[in-house]
This record gives structure tokens, sequence and C-alpha cells, in this order.
């Protein structure tokens, strides 16, 4: 019996030294890569990666993201009368500074204030874990995404090295997501701007960079100034039903969701001309008692660039909504007392 338990045990050694051998050789031939593609320095990036501590945390984050939870579980959590407040007090704050952003993008200041609320609520909560531990642990060790992750640890390295940053103090989002406006190093990279024209692209301490980098970003990704998000429906019969996926494209017509018991309500008020041709999608949101229905358009699509979540998309649209009334609401209020 002894003998039996002795040989079970080296077993589970040998197998757990092994499924650590396997990462640890990934992790030798990504250095080998970064050094031969990027001419990195073969003694720093092992320095680096010996420095790096897989987390556990953030391998559970991963697989119980807020996006899996039920829209009436969901938009609570974000359409709050906090984040509301705060985001209005970030509106009138930097007025001048959403004017010029929707100027020179395109992008309405309510969407990038609702951007920015429910991705830090405006710079107070921008991440607790390593970047460069995220981003290893998820690259190495989450094999459903490795290769996505890999490639952000590659853009991680290149944006700390082309930006000057000590990529041992970055702090972000589980998933290596970094600043105000929670952008992945292959986005900081890409969409960042220097908007307040300083010299510096400073996501991480700059709310003037990040009102412009994420204005750069919806329209870089086909923001369609003056038109409309989404707009509540209502649905009869079942032919409907086919139409409802978890595809995110807009892969279908108005015409041709009207042909199957989709109707405008008496809420929907489109800015827009709904032509028969226009490219829509149906959206089922799952309520604790009836479900609702959206009809979303191109716009809701590009947020969904941000966060490939419908349900993320959904939030910011109703927060831009909330805003643009408070904020108005405001100026009226400012207006009759001067």
């Amino acid at each position: 019996m002894y003998f039996r338990v002795v040989l079970w045990c080296i077993a589970i050694f040998l197998s757990t030294n092994q499924l650590n051998a396997e990462p640890l050789a990934e992790q030798q031939q990504f250095i080998k890569m970064m050094v031969e593609k990027h001419q990195f320095s073969a003694t720093d990036l092992q320095q680096l990666f010996a420095q790096g501590t897989k987390n556990n945390d953030i391998l559970q984050s991963i697989a119980k993201p807020w996006e899996a939870k039920p829209w009436h579980q969901y938009h609570p959590i974000f359409l709050t009368e906090k984040r509301l407040t705060k985001g209005l007090e970030f509106w009138q704050k930097y007025q001048t500074e959403l004017a010029k952003a929707q100027q020179q993008y395109g992008v309405p200041p309510s969407v990038i204030v609702a951007i920015i609320g429910v991705e830090t609520f405006y710079g107070s909560y921008t991440g607790k874990y390593s970047v460069f531990d995220a981003l290893t642990t998820l690259g190495f060790y989450y094999p459903p995404r490795a290769t996505f992750f890999r490639s952000e640890l590659e853009h991680l390295l290149l944006l700390a090295r082309e930006e000057n940053f000590d990529i041992q103090t970055l702090r972000g989002s589980y998933a290596g997501a970094m600043g105000w406006g929670q952008f992945i190093p292959s986005s900081y990279r890409a969409y960042a701007v220097d908007f307040d024209g300083d010299g510096v692209r400073d996501l991480l301490n700059n709310p003037v960079d990040a009102i412009g980098s994420v204005a750069n970003y919806f329209k870089r990704h086909g923001w369609q100034p003056g038109q409309d998000v989404a707009f509540p429906v209502s649905v009869s019969g079942k032919q409907y039903q086919q139409y409802i996926n978890k595809q995110l494209r807009l892969n279908n017509t108005w015409q041709t969701l009207q042909q199957a018991g989709v109707k405008l309500t008496g809420l929907s008020q489109p800015k827009q001309t709904l032509l028969a041709t226009t490219k829509v999608k149906l959206l089922e949101l799952e309520q604790a008692e009836q479900n609702e229905y959206w009809v979303v358009l191109p716009n809701f699509y590009t947020i969904t660039r941000y966060n490939h979540s419908p349900l993320y998309a959904m939030v910011i649209y109703q927060f831009s909504q909330q805003l643009e009334q408070a904020f108005s609401a405001h100026v009226s209020v400012t207006s009759v007392s001067q």
C-alpha cells in the first residue's frame, strides 16, 4: 500500500512539473520572438519574466465576467444615481474638452462620459492588477484566448518602450486594460492621442487625453455622427425569434424584421429615417419577468468594438441617454437662474 502511495505522489509531481514546464517553454519561445522581431534584450526579458507571477484570481475573474449575467442583474451595477451624479460633474468640468472632441471626432460628449464612467468611475477604479502579470497569466495559462493575450503582451512591451513606462508599476484590470478609459495595450498604441498638446499620450493619469482617445477610438471604428444607437420595439408571433442570436454584426434589414412581427413602440422616436433597407439587429434583453426587445443600429455595433458584449453596449447607450437628460436639465436651470 505504501509503495502505491509513493508511486501516486511521484506521478502527481511529474504531471504537475510537466504542466508547469509547458508554459515556461512557451515563455522562452515568446522571449526569443521579442528579441528577434523587436530587438529586445534577452537578459532584460528573462529578468522581467522571472519576477512575474501567475495570478489565479485573474483566471477566476475571466471565467466569470459580469457580462455573463442576465440583463436585469447586469444593468443595475452601472446605471446608478451615484454614477450619474459623478458623470454630470465630469461633463461640467471638462465641457470644453468634450465639445472639442465632438467637433474633431463626431462623438457626442454623453457617449464619451458614459464610457469613462462605466470603465473606471471617472478614474477612481483603474485596476489593481499588475498588467504584466495579467497578460502573462492569460497568455500562458488560459488556453482559450492565449493567442490574443500573448499578442497584447507583445504590445505591452512595445508600449512600455515607446512611452518610457516602468512596466512593473503598471496597474490595470484582470484583462490587462489600463487608465481612465481602460485601453488594452494594442488599443493604447493604435488609438491614444495627445489631446491636451503636452507632448505625451497619457491615458493613465490624464482625463483630457482619455477624452480625446475614446473619441478617436469610436471614430476609427465607424461612429456615425447624428445617428441613432438603438430604440425599443415590440414583437408578435414567433417569426422574430429566428433573428435573435449572439452575432454582433447587423445582418438584417428593418423591412425583414417588420415582416417578422417587429414594430416600433410608442417610446421609439428615431432621429434618423428608418428605411426598409437600413441594416439593423434585433436584441433580446432578459428581464426577471418579461424580456425587452430592441432594434440596434450601426452605432450600437461601434460600441461593441470597445467591449464585445451587447449588454455592455446597451448600458453605455442608456447611461449616455441619462447623462444627456441630466446635462440638458442642468443647462436649462443655469440659463433660467442667470
